[in-house]
């Protein structure tokens, strides 16, 4: 297809994302993120990809939950994009750094009140013996900050380096349109792949 020919995958990307923007009833930006232990172990989630640009493609998390564990520990992951309106799927495949913590910072200031109280409270993953312990956490939490919230330390932007971007797009027959940009040595070379 001749929107899959491109040099630049990240602005392809981005022309995807904006696609399914326009189409998409919830979170185009919703991506599977699948990481994995130091001996293997995966595991994958959905999370929201809120930046992709020359550092990579970005999130934000609590690095003690299994996922920011999963980072620690083996700093390589993998996303997908599936956008089921435009039948179309971005795999996105690198090494994982921490973002700075200005950004951070910047970002997580950005979000509602409520969201970051949320965040600061969330011991996420770990066990929760009910909604109302939960309630009473946030509410004991905002009243202890009733203006601005800190960032809890444990709370961190990450950003994929993409070294691996497959572009797939559904054809006829199951003749699915593949394309595979690999980097290497700062370049990207581009391949088609059978479907």
């Amino acid at each position: 297809m001749n929107d899959l020919q491109h040099e630049d995958p990240l602005a392809l990307f981005h022309q995807w994302l904006k696609d399914a923007e326009s189409s998409e009833p919830n979170d185009p930006n919703a991506a599977a993120l699948a990481t994995a232990t130091p001996t293997g172990e995966p595991s994958v989630r959905m999370i929201l990809m809120k930046r992709a640009d020359e550092r990579g493609f970005c999130f934000f998390t609590n690095a003690e939950s299994r996922k920011g564990m999963d980072l620690e520990a083996n700093p390589r992951a993998a996303l997908c994009f599936h956008w089921k309106t435009r039948r179309r799927q971005v795999r996105v495949e690198g090494a994982v750094t921490v973002m700075e913590a200005a950004d951070v910072d910047a970002y997580f200031h950005s979000r509602s009140r409520k969201s970051q109280i949320g965040a600061a409270v969330s011991r996420q993953s770990r066990p929760l013996a009910s909604r109302e312990q939960l309630e009473a956490q946030v509410q004991e939490f905002a009243e202890q900050h009733p203006t601005d919230v800190p960032r809890p330390p444990f709370w961190l932007g990450y950003c994929l380096e993409a070294h691996r971007i497959e572009f797939w797009m559904d054809g006829p027959d199951r003749l699915h349109d593949r394309f595979l940009f690999t980097r290497s040595n700062g370049q990207w070379d581009q391949i088609r792949l059978y479907p």
